[in-house]
């Protein structure tokens, strides 16, 4: 419940602070330096400590100072340790159990008294390393292996954490594969490996008392290597609470071989949020600034190829206190009622303390025979702390009680009076007094009293209804309390009554048509008349007063609405309204929600537009993908149902592609035609899916040494349908029975090569024979369809157009042996080795061939 502090006051005969203070330039104090909090380190060459304080006042104040809360009599109890420099603590030689503690300077002057805020003095400290030998870790090749930092203890808690490597300053550079836990200290190495054995020491360093220690060395001992691992997350980050617009970061890496990839997920979101930043090649996650919004479920999940390990934690985002509402400065009367009241939001719900010149009250009720009142001794400086666990928010306001006879010279009833017949009269009285004053009130010398007409108003003003010529004449409003009194007075005259005598009427127009509405009226002629005119309560400002009449030209749906004629005076005003109402194409429907979002479809709901007087026939849904050409590539999307009529207000958008950014934007269609399209939604995107589509155009031919080029065309990016993309190539001989697979992670790839790095070549490999290839995609949610079996030839070459001979045997080409045949280009030239007796084909490259002793023989084939 909020807390707040209610203070009644009372009529008391104590002297009073008259009401010209209002005016006065003195005030109490303001803080405008408070102290802060102190980490000090004993053997530090400035054996002191300094905790500024300084506010401002009229007259200035004077200061002390609480520890504990308990007041340090600097005055009454001199000490060598303390003494106080304007409004500034110093402490000299402290010791920390002696000065230790919370700190609280108090401001104080003629007005009251503040506290400031409390400020903390604590001993910063770090202790050494124990001196003892560490055991040394050893480990097999290809496995994990962690080493224990075990830091000492230290004040303040946020050190930072380094390993040394073998010999100071050289230190270890971490990596996806080690990595050092800034909440442990702990060294992590993923995957051990010969190049680690050596000395590690953990290193610990205090930014705040600017002091670094390390331990004694442990010897990593590397042993002969294993078979590869799993991921094992060795360093999990734990549930975590956050204050509001603060920074955090979660720490999670992982054991195994290969070395595991580390992926971060927030569980009731898509994406991260994106305020993230990942560092120490993803075994950090930071997050920025967070939110409410950030809070929930994350996970790290690491992966490698012998498997994957999950680990999930919840973030949690708490708030210090900030105030909703507080105090002011304010004056109150003597005898009347006032309410300081604050109210603070935090989470956890902060709980609020009342202070009054320094110290702790609660309400401030006096009783003397079962009445409340408060004496003037109650003015003074207030302060209200909302305090959690996360901090403490102060307020501050000083609170005068005045009093004084009754005044008017600073408001006294007009000299001249206007009223409207049978119109309603009020004149107000209201005279700077207190307490609050008796009021009194003549009409010439006829004392009024209330009756079916007049009435005496609680503040002092008088109220005529239904005037009448009678009511003119000389009224005067008699104030007096305690303290003396006054009074002040007015000449009221009866004007004739304004009166509208041309009303504007309803009117039903179409879009861009023109519209005129009327308003005449009649009044008093001593006045001057002005008319007024507004839409839905927003005035319309003219250029021109004019007579009366509202011309609107080239009307738009956006001109609709209720128009309201004033005709108005100095004494009165008569109002009548129409409504305008405009025909044309739809409004835009409401805000979108996007309530729900599947792989290749999402649940859309809006709410309903303006129809603009003409019923909605049906309702159309557009999308707009990240890979749009540009900002107004909108196309109609597919939706289930496929009709939306015009009372629709959700549908199920599908054929989507999985894993894809996507806003979406609803039109409304009447009879007059599309209207505008609505806010765009949020983006959202899309849960991830295997993918559908496989690579197209496979082909592919034989080299020479046991080369097979195999070609596609990739796959668009809007079909990747998920993270890690790439492709799956499978291949064989026509014959053979298994499949051979390669693995393409670049989703750009046009091209595999396959190389036989054991190739020779044999009879067989002068002969044509036949590949079949395929091709699918594959991401983290699973693999695609394969491509159809497309047949490859090896080798690729098939007939020649022009060739050249050489032998060896010349100049008779029946009587060769062997013919080597070149054809292609000149830059390009291939070579093959054909046996006329054995029937043997082989490929040579250019560099071989030159060596061949042969004579050359031109063929057109």
């Amino acid at each position: 419940p909020d807390r707040f502090l209610s203070i009644f006051l009372s009529l008391s005969l104590v002297p009073a602070l008259g009401c010209a203070l209002e005016d006065a330039t003195g005030y109490g104090p303001i803080f405008e330096e408070e102290p802060l909090d102190v980490v000090y380190m004993e053997d530090s060459p400035d054996a002191r400590i300094s905790m500024n304080c300084r506010a401002r006042s009229n007259p200035p104040a004077m200061y002390r100072w609480r520890r504990d809360n308990w007041e340090i009599k600097l005055m009454e109890q001199p000490d060598e340790h303390y003494s106080l420099v304007g409004g500034n603590l110093v402490i000299t030689n402290p010791r920390q159990k002696k000065h230790a503690g919370n700190y609280i300077c108090v401001a104080k002057n003629i007005y009251g008294t503040v506290i400031s805020k409390e400020a903390k003095v604590k001993f910063g400290f770090m202790d050494e390393f124990p001196q003892e030998d560490r055991e040394p870790v050893i480990a097999k090749e290809g496995q994990g292996a962690v080493l224990l930092c075990v830091p000492p203890k230290s004040w303040p808690a946020e050190v930072t954490y380094r390993w040394i490597f073998n010999e100071f300053p050289v230190f270890l550079q971490t990596d996806r594969r080690r990595f050092v836990s800034q909440r442990t200290g702990n060294l992590y190495i993923s995957r051990v490996e010969a190049q680690d054995a050596g000395n590690y020491s953990c290193f610990v360093s205090s930014p705040v008392i600017g002091k670094s220690v390390f331990s004694k060395f442990i010897p990593l001992i590397p042993t002969p290597s294993d078979e590869g691992e799993a991921p094992d997350i060795a360093v999990m980050f734990p549930d975590t609470t956050a204050m509001l617009a603060s920074n955090i970061t979660l720490e999670c890496f992982a054991l195994g071989n290969p070395v595991p990839e580390i992926v971060w997920r927030k569980y009731d979101s898509t994406d991260l949020p994106a305020n993230h930043e990942i560092s120490a090649s993803g075994a950090r996650l930071h997050l920025y600034n967070i939110q409410y919004e950030d809070a929930g479920a994350y996970d790290c999940e690491a992966i490698n190829t012998k498997g994957k390990d999950v680990h999930k934690a919840w973030v949690y985002v708490e708030s210090a206190p900030e105030w909703a509402e507080t105090i002011n400065n304010t004056q109150v009367d003597l005898g009347s009622e006032h309410t300081m009241r604050c109210v603070a939001s935090g989470k956890p719900f902060p709980f609020i303390r009342w202070y009054k010149d320094g110290y702790m009250v609660g309400n401030l009720y006096i009783s003397v025979n079962n009445y409340i009142f408060i004496t003037f001794d109650d003015s003074g400086m207030y302060q209200c702390l909302a305090e959690n666990y996360y901090g403490i928010k102060y307020a501050n306001a000083e609170l005068r009680v005045i009093a004084c006879a009754p005044t008017f010279e600073l408001n006294p009833v007009k000299k001249q009076l206007l009223g409207a017949r049978n119109g309603r009269v009020v004149i107000e009285c209201r005279p700077r007094a207190a307490p609050r004053p008796r009021f009194t009130w003549t009409k010439g010398k006829e004392l009024l009293y209330n009756n079916s007409r007049i009435s005496l108003m609680y503040d002092g003003s008088l109220e005529i209804l239904n005037a009448t010529k009678n009511d003119e004449g000389v009224y005067t409003c008699l104030a007096e309390n305690d303290r003396g009194k006054a009074n002040s007075s007015g000449t009221l005259t009866i004007t004739e009554a304004t009166e509208l005598t041309v009303l504007p009427e309803d009117t039903m127009a179409k879009v861009g048509e023109e519209v005129i509405l009327d308003c005449g009226a009649t009044y008093d002629p001593m006045l001057d008349i002005a008319f007024v005119w507004a839409v839905d309560y927003r005035l319309i400002d003219f250029e021109d007063e004019g007579n009366g009449y509202l011309r609107i030209l080239n009307v738009q749906v956006w001109h609709e609405g209720r128009y309201t004629c004033t005709a108005q005076t100095v004494v009165d005003n008569a109002t009548a309204y129409a409504d305008l109402k405009i025909v044309g194409v739809p409004g835009p429907p409401g805000v979108l929600r996007v309530e729900e979002i599947r792989d290749s479809s999402i649940k859309l709901a809006w709410s309903k537009g303006g129809d603009h007087n003409s019923p909605i026939l049906y309702y159309t849904i557009q999308t707009r993908h990240f890979w749009a050409l540009n900002e107004d590539d909108w196309r109609v999307a597919t939706t289930s149902p496929a009709f939306l009529d015009g009372n629709a207000e959700m549908a199920d958008v599908t054929d989507l592609f999985p894993w894809m950014e996507y806003q979406f934007r609803v039109i409304a269609t009447n009879q007059y035609g599309a209207g505008e399209a609505s806010i765009p939604s949020i983006k959202i995107k899309t849960w991830d899916a295997s993918p559908v589509v496989s690579p197209t155009d496979v082909a592919g031919y034989g080299g020479r040494d046991g080369e097979i080029f195999i070609t596609w065309k990739p796959v668009e990016p809007w079909y990747f349908s998920g993270k890690k993309f790439g492709y799956i190539v499978a291949f064989k001989p026509h014959d053979a029975y298994d499949w051979w697979y390669e693995t393409i992670s670049d989703p750009e790839t046009r091209r595999y090569v396959h190389r036989d790095p054991y190739f020779v070549p044999t009879e067989e490999d002068f002969q044509v024979r036949e590949f079949q290839v395929k091709i699918k995609s594959f991401n983290v949610k699973g693999d695609g369809p394969y491509s159809p079996t497309t047949v490859v030839y090896y080798p690729r070459e098939g007939e020649p157009s022009r060739v050249r001979l050489r032998s060896g045997f010349c100049p008779s080409v029946k009587l060769l042996k062997y013919v080597t045949l070149m054809y292609g280009s000149p830059t390009s030239e291939k070579y093959c080795l054909y046996s006329t007796t054995r029937g043997l084909a082989k490929y040579w490259d250019a560099k071989t061939v030159s060596a061949l002793s042969v004579c050359e023989i031109l063929l057109e084939l």
